[in-house]
């Protein structure tokens, strides 16, 4: 039976070792960067009435109603909206959505 050296012995078991920790530490990294994603949802001012709506989120049924809509998006200054979408002001914010579902795919602060 032939023995290994002690710096043979060491690499292969730091060889061993190295997909453990190398996870650990991505779980790691992975953790912080959701906790943060949430701190900053929780702190950046959303647009809407009470400045809760987000990129994601749909408006409201009573904010999907033709008298929020922007027609005249140019004189807004507001881009073209995509097929489907469709600009709505609430309180000085624009809002893009879709104009199917209500689900929120821009935002622009009235700062």
């Amino acid at each position: 039976m032939k023995h290994l050296s002690p710096l043979s012995s060491f690499v292969l078991a730091a060889a061993a070792a190295l997909p453990a920790f190398a996870s650990a530490q991505d779980d790691h990294r992975d953790d912080r960067r959701d906790d943060h994603r949430a701190e900053q949802r929780h702190d950046d001012r959303g647009a809407g009435p009470d400045h809760a709506w987000h990129k994601g989120d749909r408006i409201p049924d009573a904010y999907r109603d033709k008298r929020y809509e922007v027609t005249d998006w140019r004189s807004h200054h507001l881009s073209a909206p995509p097929a489907g979408y469709h600009w709505v002001q609430v309180n000085g914010d624009y809002v893009l959505a879709a104009i199917a579902t209500g689900v929120i795919a821009d935002i622009l602060l009235n700062n």
